[in-house]
C-alpha cells in the first residue's frame, strides 16, 4: 500500500471547502469530507488510478480523481510507493493554480 501524503495547501483548501459547504447547509460539510476520504481510500487501496491531467501535466504524471457528488478533483502524483495529493481542486477554479506545489 502506498504512503499517502497531502500537501499542506491542499489540506487547507479541503478544510475551507468543507467549512463553506457546512455554512451553506448543515451536514453538507461532513458529507464533503466523507466524499474526499472515500476518494483517498480508493487511491490508497489501489482500487482506482485516476485519469491523467490533460496536456503536459498528464505527461509529467499528474492524475486526477473526479468526485461524483461535488465539483472537485483530487489532483495527485502517484506511484506504487507514494501518492502525493497536490490539490482538492474545484472545477470552476483557475486551472493549474496548484502547479507550484509540484516543485516541493
Amino acid at each position: 500500500m502506498p504512503i499517502l501524503e497531502i500537501v499542506a495547501a491542499a489540506a487547507d483548501e479541503a478544510e475551507a471547502a468543507a467549512d463553506w459547504y457546512e455554512h451553506e447547509q448543515p451536514g453538507l460539510g461532513r458529507q464533503f469530507r466523507e466524499s474526499l476520504n472515500a476518494g483517498l481510500e480508493l487511491l490508497e487501496d489501489g482500487l482506482v488510478s485516476g485519469s491523467p491531467m490533460p496536456g503536459h501535466l498528464g505527461r509529467k504524471g499528474v492524475r486526477r480523481l473526479v468526485l461524483r457528488r461535488f465539483p472537485y478533483d483530487i489532483v495527485f502524483l502517484g506511484s506504487s510507493r507514494r501518492i502525493i495529493v497536490l490539490a482538492f481542486a474545484h472545477h470552476a477554479r483557475r486551472p493549474g493554480y496548484w502547479r507550484s506545489r509540484m516543485k516541493r
